[in-house]
Protein backbone atom coordinates (compact mmCIF):
# COMPACT_ATOMS: atom_id res chain seq x y z
CA UNK A 1 0.00 0.00 0.00
CA UNK A 2 1.43 3.66 -0.80
CA UNK A 3 2.12 6.33 1.86
CA UNK A 4 1.95 10.09 0.97
CA UNK A 5 3.41 12.74 3.40
CA UNK A 6 1.84 16.33 3.21
CA UNK A 7 4.01 19.41 3.29
CA UNK A 8 2.98 22.95 4.03
CA UNK A 9 5.72 24.55 2.09
CA UNK A 10 7.05 28.36 2.67
CA UNK A 11 7.66 28.90 -1.02
CA UNK A 12 10.91 30.42 -0.07
CA UNK A 13 13.53 31.14 -3.21
CA UNK A 14 16.83 31.06 -1.19
CA UNK A 15 19.70 33.69 -2.04
CA UNK A 16 22.27 30.96 -2.23
CA UNK A 17 24.60 29.78 -5.38
CA UNK A 18 22.06 27.61 -7.09
CA UNK A 19 19.71 29.91 -6.64
CA UNK A 20 22.24 32.45 -8.84
CA UNK A 21 23.13 29.84 -11.09
CA UNK A 22 19.53 28.95 -11.88
CA UNK A 23 18.66 32.63 -12.49
CA UNK A 24 21.66 32.77 -14.32
CA UNK A 25 19.81 30.14 -17.00
CA UNK A 26 20.78 29.99 -20.87
CA UNK A 27 20.10 26.32 -21.24
CA UNK A 28 17.74 26.46 -23.81
CA UNK A 29 20.04 28.74 -25.79
CA UNK A 30 22.71 26.18 -25.67
CA UNK A 31 20.87 22.82 -26.55
CA UNK A 32 19.20 24.19 -29.62
CA UNK A 33 22.75 24.80 -30.71
CA UNK A 34 23.22 21.16 -30.63
CA UNK A 35 22.90 19.59 -33.89
CA UNK A 36 20.46 17.08 -32.95
CA UNK A 37 18.10 19.52 -31.32
CA UNK A 38 14.37 18.93 -30.92
CA UNK A 39 11.97 19.73 -28.63
CA UNK A 40 9.93 16.50 -27.12
CA UNK A 41 6.23 16.45 -27.21
CA UNK A 42 3.81 17.58 -24.62
CA UNK A 43 0.91 14.81 -25.09
CA UNK A 44 -2.32 15.59 -24.26
CA UNK A 45 -4.05 12.29 -23.05
CA UNK A 46 -7.66 13.64 -22.84
CA UNK A 47 -8.73 9.62 -23.25
CA UNK A 48 -7.52 9.30 -20.11
CA UNK A 49 -8.56 12.70 -18.46
CA UNK A 50 -11.88 11.38 -19.30
CA UNK A 51 -11.59 7.90 -18.07
CA UNK A 52 -10.03 9.44 -14.84
CA UNK A 53 -12.74 12.44 -14.16
CA UNK A 54 -9.90 15.31 -15.09
CA UNK A 55 -10.08 18.10 -16.61
CA UNK A 56 -6.70 17.81 -18.23
CA UNK A 57 -3.65 15.29 -18.63
CA UNK A 58 -0.76 16.54 -20.53
CA UNK A 59 2.65 14.17 -20.34
CA UNK A 60 5.84 16.22 -21.64
CA UNK A 61 7.36 12.74 -23.47
CA UNK A 62 11.67 13.07 -22.74
CA UNK A 63 12.05 9.35 -24.39
CA UNK A 64 13.12 11.27 -27.58
CA UNK A 65 15.68 13.12 -26.18
CA UNK A 66 18.32 13.46 -28.52
CA UNK A 67 17.88 10.16 -29.35
CA UNK A 68 19.26 8.90 -25.86
CA UNK A 69 16.12 7.92 -24.33
CA UNK A 70 15.93 9.86 -21.45
CA UNK A 71 15.83 13.96 -20.21
CA UNK A 72 18.96 13.84 -18.01
CA UNK A 73 21.14 14.61 -21.09
CA UNK A 74 20.10 18.49 -20.80
CA UNK A 75 21.22 18.68 -17.09
CA UNK A 76 24.86 17.38 -18.16
CA UNK A 77 25.26 19.21 -21.10
CA UNK A 78 24.51 22.40 -20.26
CA UNK A 79 26.84 21.46 -16.83
CA UNK A 80 30.05 20.31 -19.40
CA UNK A 81 29.45 23.52 -21.71
CA UNK A 82 29.51 25.57 -18.32
CA UNK A 83 32.78 23.87 -17.15
CA UNK A 84 34.46 24.02 -20.12
CA UNK A 85 34.12 27.73 -20.45
CA UNK A 86 35.40 28.30 -17.19
CA UNK A 87 38.28 25.73 -16.92
CA UNK A 88 38.64 23.46 -20.37
CA UNK A 89 42.39 22.08 -19.00
CA UNK A 90 41.64 18.57 -17.60
CA UNK A 91 40.92 16.08 -20.73
CA UNK A 92 38.94 13.46 -18.54
CA UNK A 93 35.50 13.78 -17.13
CA UNK A 94 34.23 11.36 -14.33
CA UNK A 95 31.04 10.67 -12.70
CA UNK A 96 28.77 7.84 -10.53
CA UNK A 97 25.84 6.99 -12.05
CA UNK A 98 23.10 4.31 -11.64
CA UNK A 99 21.85 5.23 -15.36
CA UNK A 100 20.59 8.08 -17.39
CA UNK A 101 23.28 10.88 -16.41
CA UNK A 102 25.95 8.42 -17.15
CA UNK A 103 24.53 8.09 -20.50
CA UNK A 104 24.58 11.46 -21.15
CA UNK A 105 27.97 12.33 -19.75
CA UNK A 106 29.14 9.53 -21.91
CA UNK A 107 27.41 11.30 -25.26
CA UNK A 108 28.32 14.72 -24.58
CA UNK A 109 32.03 14.30 -23.54
CA UNK A 110 32.05 12.79 -27.39
CA UNK A 111 30.75 16.05 -28.53
CA UNK A 112 33.66 18.39 -26.69
CA UNK A 113 36.16 15.30 -27.00
CA UNK A 114 36.90 14.60 -23.62
CA UNK A 115 37.78 11.30 -22.23
CA UNK A 116 34.83 9.91 -19.67
CA UNK A 117 35.28 7.52 -16.98
CA UNK A 118 31.84 6.10 -15.16
CA UNK A 119 31.56 4.38 -12.09
CA UNK A 120 27.89 2.28 -11.29
CA UNK A 121 26.70 0.73 -8.32
CA UNK A 122 26.19 -3.37 -7.66
CA UNK A 123 22.23 -2.63 -8.50
CA UNK A 124 23.24 -1.33 -12.06
CA UNK A 125 21.59 -3.48 -14.69
CA UNK A 126 23.92 -5.22 -17.16
CA UNK A 127 21.82 -3.02 -19.97
CA UNK A 128 22.53 0.24 -18.94
CA UNK A 129 26.37 -0.45 -18.17
CA UNK A 130 26.55 -1.78 -21.86
CA UNK A 131 24.75 1.28 -22.94
CA UNK A 132 27.12 3.74 -21.18
CA UNK A 133 30.25 1.84 -23.28
CA UNK A 134 28.55 2.02 -26.56
CA UNK A 135 29.00 5.69 -25.88
CA UNK A 136 32.69 5.61 -25.26
CA UNK A 137 32.70 6.02 -21.99
CA UNK A 138 35.12 3.48 -19.21
CA UNK A 139 32.91 1.39 -17.40
CA UNK A 140 33.58 0.15 -13.50
CA UNK A 141 30.97 -1.61 -12.08
CA UNK A 142 31.77 -1.43 -8.31
CA UNK A 143 30.16 -4.06 -5.31
CA UNK A 144 28.46 -0.72 -3.65
CA UNK A 145 25.41 1.48 -3.13
CA UNK A 146 24.89 4.64 -4.41
CA UNK A 147 25.96 7.21 -2.06
CA UNK A 148 28.99 5.02 -1.70
CA UNK A 149 29.98 4.98 -5.55
CA UNK A 150 29.42 8.73 -5.59
CA UNK A 151 32.26 9.01 -3.23
CA UNK A 152 34.12 6.49 -4.59
CA UNK A 153 34.14 8.77 -7.85
CA UNK A 154 34.82 11.40 -5.54
CA UNK A 155 37.90 10.13 -4.25
CA UNK A 156 39.06 9.19 -7.64
CA UNK A 157 38.30 12.21 -8.91
CA UNK A 158 40.88 14.01 -6.84
CA UNK A 159 43.34 10.84 -7.13
CA UNK A 160 43.50 11.17 -10.49
CA UNK A 161 42.95 14.88 -11.40
CA UNK A 162 39.92 14.11 -13.21
CA UNK A 163 36.48 16.36 -13.55
CA UNK A 164 34.16 15.44 -11.54
CA UNK A 165 30.53 15.93 -13.11
CA UNK A 166 28.12 14.93 -10.47
CA UNK A 167 24.09 15.61 -10.07
CA UNK A 168 24.13 15.42 -6.54
CA UNK A 169 25.43 18.36 -4.12
CA UNK A 170 27.00 18.22 -0.64
CA UNK A 171 29.61 20.79 1.21
CA UNK A 172 31.74 22.46 -1.07
CA UNK A 173 30.40 21.05 -4.35
CA UNK A 174 27.85 23.46 -5.50
CA UNK A 175 28.57 24.89 -8.43
CA UNK A 176 28.23 21.80 -10.93
CA UNK A 177 25.18 20.06 -9.30
CA UNK A 178 23.63 23.72 -9.91
CA UNK A 179 24.94 24.17 -13.63
CA UNK A 180 23.28 20.17 -13.78
CA UNK A 181 19.64 21.46 -12.26
CA UNK A 182 20.09 24.82 -15.34
CA UNK A 183 20.41 22.35 -17.63
CA UNK A 184 16.94 20.69 -17.02
CA UNK A 185 15.46 24.00 -17.34
CA UNK A 186 14.91 23.50 -20.53
CA UNK A 187 12.11 21.28 -20.89
CA UNK A 188 10.03 23.16 -18.50
CA UNK A 189 10.67 26.53 -20.59
CA UNK A 190 9.59 24.28 -23.98
CA UNK A 191 6.30 23.31 -21.83
CA UNK A 192 5.85 26.95 -21.59
CA UNK A 193 6.69 27.96 -24.77
CA UNK A 194 4.46 24.88 -26.06
CA UNK A 195 1.49 26.38 -23.76
CA UNK A 196 1.61 29.56 -25.44
CA UNK A 197 1.59 28.45 -28.83
CA UNK A 198 -1.22 26.08 -28.44
CA UNK A 199 -3.53 28.03 -26.27
CA UNK A 200 -3.45 25.55 -23.69
CA UNK A 201 -4.79 26.57 -20.04
CA UNK A 202 -1.64 26.45 -17.13
CA UNK A 203 -1.15 23.26 -15.20
CA UNK A 204 -2.82 22.87 -11.47
CA UNK A 205 -1.12 20.04 -10.03
CA UNK A 206 1.87 18.26 -11.33
CA UNK A 207 3.69 14.74 -10.65
CA UNK A 208 7.07 14.09 -9.98
CA UNK A 209 9.12 11.47 -9.99
CA UNK A 210 12.32 11.54 -7.65
CA UNK A 211 15.68 9.96 -7.08
CA UNK A 212 18.48 12.35 -5.80
CA UNK A 213 15.80 14.94 -5.98
CA UNK A 214 18.03 17.51 -8.49
CA UNK A 215 15.56 17.42 -11.36
CA UNK A 216 12.40 17.72 -8.91
CA UNK A 217 14.05 20.41 -7.22
CA UNK A 218 14.93 22.38 -10.51
CA UNK A 219 10.84 22.28 -11.55
CA UNK A 220 10.13 23.22 -8.38
CA UNK A 221 12.79 26.06 -8.59
CA UNK A 222 11.26 27.14 -11.65
CA UNK A 223 7.70 27.48 -11.02
CA UNK A 224 8.52 29.49 -7.60
CA UNK A 225 10.46 31.44 -9.67
CA UNK A 226 8.05 32.12 -12.32
CA UNK A 227 4.45 32.00 -10.31
CA UNK A 228 5.34 32.21 -6.60
CA UNK A 229 2.39 31.69 -4.14
CA UNK A 230 0.39 31.06 -7.73
CA UNK A 231 2.91 28.12 -8.81
CA UNK A 232 0.89 24.31 -9.10
CA UNK A 233 0.55 22.28 -6.89
CA UNK A 234 4.07 19.84 -7.25
CA UNK A 235 4.04 15.91 -5.57
CA UNK A 236 6.98 14.22 -5.87
CA UNK A 237 6.68 10.29 -6.28
CA UNK A 238 9.67 7.74 -5.31
CA UNK A 239 9.58 4.20 -5.37
CA UNK A 240 9.17 2.61 -1.86
CA UNK A 241 12.49 0.56 -1.41
CA UNK A 242 14.60 3.86 -2.78
CA UNK A 243 12.41 6.70 -0.76
CA UNK A 244 15.12 9.21 0.34
CA UNK A 245 13.18 12.37 0.49
CA UNK A 246 10.08 10.72 2.12
CA UNK A 247 12.24 9.25 4.60
CA UNK A 248 13.29 13.04 5.00
CA UNK A 249 10.34 14.52 5.62
CA UNK A 250 9.72 11.61 8.11
CA UNK A 251 13.18 12.57 10.37
CA UNK A 252 12.79 16.02 9.19
CA UNK A 253 16.22 15.76 8.13
CA UNK A 254 18.27 14.74 4.81
CA UNK A 255 18.20 10.30 4.89
CA UNK A 256 19.46 7.96 3.41
CA UNK A 257 16.76 5.30 2.63
CA UNK A 258 16.46 2.58 4.69
CA UNK A 259 14.61 0.69 2.00
CA UNK A 260 15.90 -2.74 -0.12
CA UNK A 261 17.51 -0.51 -2.42
CA UNK A 262 15.44 -3.04 -5.16
CA UNK A 263 12.85 -1.61 -7.61
CA UNK A 264 12.67 -1.61 -11.22
CA UNK A 265 12.80 2.10 -11.16
CA UNK A 266 16.48 1.52 -11.87
CA UNK A 267 17.04 5.66 -12.73
CA UNK A 268 15.57 6.81 -9.23
CA UNK A 269 17.46 3.95 -7.05
CA UNK A 270 19.09 6.40 -5.27
CA UNK A 271 20.81 7.55 -2.08
CA UNK A 272 20.57 10.43 -0.04
CA UNK A 273 19.01 13.33 -1.42
CA UNK A 274 21.09 15.94 -2.51
CA UNK A 275 22.09 19.41 -0.36
CA UNK A 276 20.54 21.85 -2.49
CA UNK A 277 18.08 19.98 -3.87
CA UNK A 278 16.18 18.77 -0.42
CA UNK A 279 16.19 22.76 0.55
CA UNK A 280 14.06 23.81 -2.33
CA UNK A 281 12.02 20.21 -2.12
CA UNK A 282 11.11 21.52 1.57
CA UNK A 283 10.20 25.04 0.78
CA UNK A 284 8.59 24.12 -3.24
CA UNK A 285 6.61 20.66 -2.76
CA UNK A 286 3.08 19.73 -1.53
CA UNK A 287 3.29 16.23 -0.91
CA UNK A 288 5.44 13.00 -1.83
CA UNK A 289 4.28 9.42 -2.24
CA UNK A 290 5.97 5.92 -2.11
CA UNK A 291 4.60 3.61 -4.77
CA UNK A 292 5.54 -0.20 -5.49
CA UNK A 293 6.64 -1.54 -8.75
CA UNK A 294 3.33 -2.89 -9.08
CA UNK A 295 2.31 0.31 -9.34
CA UNK A 296 5.13 1.01 -12.05
CA UNK A 297 4.18 -1.69 -14.20
CA UNK A 298 0.53 -0.79 -14.32
CA UNK A 299 1.53 2.90 -15.26
CA UNK A 300 3.66 1.49 -18.27
CA UNK A 301 0.38 -0.59 -19.22
CA UNK A 302 -1.50 2.35 -18.80
CA UNK A 303 0.96 4.71 -21.07
CA UNK A 304 1.47 2.01 -23.71
CA UNK A 305 -2.46 0.91 -23.87
CA UNK A 306 -4.08 3.84 -25.03
CA UNK A 307 -7.36 5.72 -24.56
CA UNK A 308 -9.71 6.49 -27.40
CA UNK A 309 -7.28 8.47 -29.55
CA UNK A 310 -4.56 9.10 -27.06
CA UNK A 311 -0.99 8.64 -28.47
CA UNK A 312 0.86 5.43 -27.78
CA UNK A 313 3.43 6.47 -24.68
CA UNK A 314 6.72 4.50 -24.92
CA UNK A 315 7.67 4.83 -21.40
CA UNK A 316 10.44 3.08 -19.25
CA UNK A 317 10.02 2.06 -15.63
CA UNK A 318 11.01 5.47 -13.62
CA UNK A 319 9.64 7.12 -16.84
CA UNK A 320 5.86 5.91 -15.35
CA UNK A 321 6.46 6.84 -12.01
CA UNK A 322 4.80 10.12 -11.99
CA UNK A 323 1.62 8.65 -13.13
CA UNK A 324 1.37 5.77 -11.10
CA UNK A 325 1.56 8.46 -7.96
CA UNK A 326 -1.67 10.26 -9.64
CA UNK A 327 -3.28 6.65 -10.16
CA UNK A 328 -2.79 6.12 -6.53
CA UNK A 329 -4.04 9.66 -5.56
CA UNK A 330 -7.34 8.64 -7.44
CA UNK A 331 -7.63 5.30 -6.73
CA UNK A 332 -9.49 5.31 -3.10
CA UNK A 333 -10.69 7.19 0.01
CA UNK A 334 -7.36 6.54 1.83
CA UNK A 335 -5.90 9.18 -0.60
CA UNK A 336 -8.95 12.05 0.47
CA UNK A 337 -6.69 13.57 3.17
CA UNK A 338 -4.03 14.05 -0.03
CA UNK A 339 -6.54 15.00 -2.88
CA UNK A 340 -8.10 17.77 -0.61
CA UNK A 341 -4.37 19.38 0.45
CA UNK A 342 -3.59 19.55 -3.49
CA UNK A 343 -7.42 20.45 -5.05
CA UNK A 344 -6.82 17.75 -7.16
CA UNK A 345 -10.15 16.68 -8.58
CA UNK A 346 -12.60 17.19 -11.65
CA UNK A 347 -11.28 20.39 -12.59
CA UNK A 348 -7.41 19.53 -11.96
CA UNK A 349 -5.46 20.34 -15.01
CA UNK A 350 -2.61 17.55 -14.57
CA UNK A 351 1.42 17.83 -15.79
CA UNK A 352 3.20 14.62 -16.13
CA UNK A 353 6.53 13.61 -17.72
CA UNK A 354 7.86 10.83 -19.01
CA UNK A 355 11.62 11.12 -18.38
CA UNK A 356 12.59 8.01 -19.64
CA UNK A 357 11.59 5.36 -22.64
CA UNK A 358 11.38 2.19 -22.56
CA UNK A 359 15.31 0.93 -23.15
CA UNK A 360 14.53 -1.58 -25.36
CA UNK A 361 13.40 0.49 -27.90
CA UNK A 362 16.10 3.39 -27.81
CA UNK A 363 18.10 3.32 -30.68
CA UNK A 364 21.42 4.24 -28.93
Amino acid sequence: MSNFILNFPSNEIFDDTTSEILKKNQSLVFHRQLENYKSTELHNLSGLASKLKLSSIHVKDESTRFGLGSFKPLGVSYALSRILKNNNSKSSLCTATDGNHGIGLSWISQIFNKKCIVYVPKHTPKLIVEKISKLGAEVSQLQKNYDETCKYAFDMSKKMGWQLVQDVCWEGYEKIPAYIMSGYQTHFREIDEKVQNLGLPFFDVVFLQCGVGSWAASCIWYYLNKYGQRRPKIILVEPSESAGVFESFQYKKRSTPSGSLKTIANSLNCGIPSMSAWKIIRSGCDAVITINDDDIIKSMGVFSDPVNRDPKINSGESGAVGLAGLLNCLSGKSFSKLKKHIGLDCNSRVLLFNTEGNSKDVNY
